[in-house]
């Protein structure tokens, strides 16, 4: 153990994750540099720049000492200041000191955060769940009373989500699977699904990837998701690995930020970002508390791949370019703590409480967030607006009625809105919150009705609707926002670096793409109508 830590220490690695390193077996493919042992990659990674530097510099200073003298030479043989130099010479003195220049914009200036490629699962049509088919499912288990079946099929014909979602097989097999083995075999399938999806693409092999990310909020098993993964593409024995559990919906662009921290400390890496969520074990609440009930009908089977890169070499074929990355954490706050939290009803069921003051939480958290990031995209326009707003509201504070604040319009700042479908009611209070119309939200609304609520992996695919609907240009900035347990919000700004991002015939809304948008019905059936009547 001691060895393990020590050749960690050498190597520079800092492994977060609960497996050793040297416990990938197997005949995993090895990149040609490493055969050639640690000191060579170690100075290919550390050295390399900085030797360029060197050598730049004192090319610089070679040529700058040989016109010197040139210049020098030719005043004493004609005693008078010459009017031209060599025009090869400073021809040679401008390479080099561009040389120089360039060496050190390699070495100090990181690369930038590209997004390569990223995948979005679509499970198999056998495990599509209607919300008639999921409610006979939630009969037949015994474990809920009439009332509580009653508001959980209210709580799903309002929520927005369609017939047409997708339900891991255990929590539609008869009885319902709560077992071990059903948690795990979800979670290969939904993580092998996607992952395999995108190494298909071929932008690059599961041995090339330098930094891996996994993140699961309710499965946690020994050895981790992320062992898992690394065992099944046997990937390289120096991968950088990270394993994030119970982070909730946000956890996802919380990777992502982890992935961007990672690469500006280790030039020319890939970076794997796996989320998911096992429903098998978030949905195995069998009590009748009503705020535990909600999560059972909301959350569905999804995961998303993404594949990050900071070597400038691959900007020709990136996708995106991080910009900004604002995380927002209410953690300290106790009812924001608590609004989103597992626990145990009086019967001992364990599940996930959501409390009635989610949707202010909510409100609250989105704000701050919002408020930290606007001033790093909106035009100066806007930004003057407000500083006259915020002005004349502090010089008329005694006004009656008080002078509104001025609700920057960030519709000028970003082109498209890829927030986390977490329910109609969240969608709704968002739309109005920041003046956006029904196009702006629509990718947010036809993702929960055609998906549902997927975690952490949702915001992958309203982009990827928007992609498919071809409407992401050269350019365009993207807004991606998810609201997660903590209580946690995270907003990442993406900016096309193609011109068109139209996706592939591998994109999970590519065979029913034309059928959206879609009118979405909320309406309560006749049965239910009358029961809330009755009541």
């Amino acid at each position: 153990m001691v060895d393990h830590i020590n050749k960690s220490c050498r190597n520079d690695q800092v492994h977060l994750d609960d497996h050793d390193s040297n416990d990938v077996k197997g005949p995993a493919m090895k990149p040609s540099s490493a055969l050639l042992g640690p000191a060579y990659i170690h100075f290919k990674t550390k050295a390399m720049f900085p030797v360029i530097l060197v050598v730049a510099a004192q090319a610089f200073f070679s040529l700058y000492d040989k016109v010197h003298a040139q210049a020098m030479r030719y005043f004493i043989e004609t005693m008078s200041i010459p009017s031209t130099m060599d025009t090869y010479t400073i021809f040679l003195s401008l390479v080099a000191a561009t040389l120089t220049l360039v060496a050190c914009y390699f070495v100090f200036v990181p690369g930038p955060t590209l997004l390569l490629d990223f995948a979005c699962l679509k499970p198999d049509d056998s495990t599509k769940v209607s919300k008639k088919m999921y409610m006979e499912k939630a009969r037949k288990t015994g474990f809920f009373t009439e009332k509580s079946l009653d508001f959980m099929e209210k709580v799903l014909y309002l929520s927005g989500l369609g017939d047409e979602t997708y339900a891991p097989p255990s929590t539609l097999s008869e009885p319902v699977d709560r077992s071990f083995n059903a948690c795990h075999m979800e979670a290969q399938a939904t993580i092998f699904g996607v992952t395999d999806e995108l190494f298909a693409k071929g932008t690059v092999k599961p041995q090339e990837v330098d930094i891996l990310i996994v993140n699961c909020s309710m499965y946690s098993p020994v050895p981790s998701l992320a062992a898992i993964v690394i065992n099944h593409y046997k990937m390289r024995k120096d991968i950088q690995v990270f394993n994030l559990g119970g982070m909730g919906c946000s956890a996802g662009l919380i990777a992502i930020d982890l992935a961007d921290k990672m690469l500006k400390l280790k030039r020319n890496a890939y970076a794997l970002v796996v989320s998911t969520e096992v429903l098998s074990a978030m949905l195995g609440y069998a009590g009748n508390s009503r705020f535990m009930m909600v999560g059972n009908t909301l959350f569905r089977n999804g995961a998303a791949a993404v594949l990050l890169s900071n070597r400038r070499a691959d900007r020709w074929r990136a996708k995106y370019e991080l910009q900004h990355l604002v995380r927002t954490h209410y953690g300290a706050d106790d009812a924001s703590f608590k609004c989103v939290h597992s626990t145990q009803d009086d019967q001992g069921h364990i599940g996930i409480s959501l409390s009635k003051d989610l949707m202010k939480v909510a409100g609250h958290v989105l704000k701050d967030n919002i408020t930290t990031l606007a001033p790093k995209i909106l035009p100066w326009s806007e930004k003057i607006k407000f500083a006259i707003n915020f002005v004349h509201i502090k010089l008329n504070s005694s006004q009656k009625p008080p002078i509104k604040p001025y609700v920057p319009n960030l519709k000028k700042a970003v082109s498209h809105f890829a927030f986390h479908p977490g329910g109609r009611a969240l969608l709704d209070s968002v739309a109005e919150n920041l003046g956006l119309n029904d196009w702006h939200m629509e990718p947010s609304r036809m993702t929960l009705h055609r998906f549902g609520n997927t975690s952490s992996s949702s915001v992958w695919y309203v982009l990827a609707y928007l992609e498919a609907k071809n409407r992401v240009k050269h350019g365009d900035r993207v807004w991606q926002i998810a609201l997660g347990s903590g209580f946690k919000c995270n907003s990442a700004i993406w900016r096309s670096l193609r011109p068109s991002q139209e996706g592939p015939s591998t994109n999970c809304w590519s065979e029913f793409i034309d059928k959206y948008p879609m009118e979405i019905v909320t309406t309560l059936p006749t049965h239910l109508t009358k029961v809330e009547s009755a009541n």
